[in-house]
Formats: C-alpha cells, sequence, structure tokens
C-alpha cells in the first residue's frame, strides 16, 4: 500500500520520489506565486495585469515539454503534476 502512495505514480512517469516531489512543489509554489498576484490584482488591478495568464502559460509550456521528454510520453496524462 505504501509503495502504490508513493512510488507507484512516479516510476509510471519515469521518475524518482524525489525528482516528482521537486518538481511538484516547483510547480505549486509557482501557483501559489500566481495566485496571491491575483488575489492582489484584484484589489489594486493595476499591479500583477499579465502575471497569472504569463505563469499559466509558461507552466504550461513546462509540462509539455517535460512530457515530450518523457521515457515514454505516451504514459504521461494530458494533464499532471
Amino acid at each position: 500500500m505504501l509503495g502504490r502512495l508513493f512510488t507507484e505514480h512516479p516510476r509510471s512517469l519515469g521518475m524518482s520520489w524525489v525528482g516528482h516531489g521537486t518538481g511538484a512543489i516547483a510547480i505549486g509554489l509557482r501557483m501559489i506565486g500566481a495566485g496571491a498576484a491575483c488575489i492582489v490584482h484584484a484589489v489594486i488591478p493595476g499591479l500583477f495585469t499579465e502575471t497569472a495568464g504569463r505563469t499559466v502559460a509558461s507552466l504550461h509550456d513546462h509540462m509539455v515539454k517535460r512530457r515530450a521528454s518523457a521515457p515514454d510520453p505516451q504514459a504521461w496524462p494530458d494533464y499532471e503534476i
């Protein structure tokens, strides 16, 4: 059970637990930053006018490139974290 929870998903993507975790943390932090920028933008519309959109586009490009360079790109879902 523990093996399934911790290693099955990263292995299915050809990644280690540490590599997957590091990538997920990096993506999560960027998403949190973009979310915070959206909240500030809601209060002060002149700030962070393109931050969230640029972050989403950048993360999408990053994930598409990661999938393309994976050992088995077909094993990756259309979306991933």
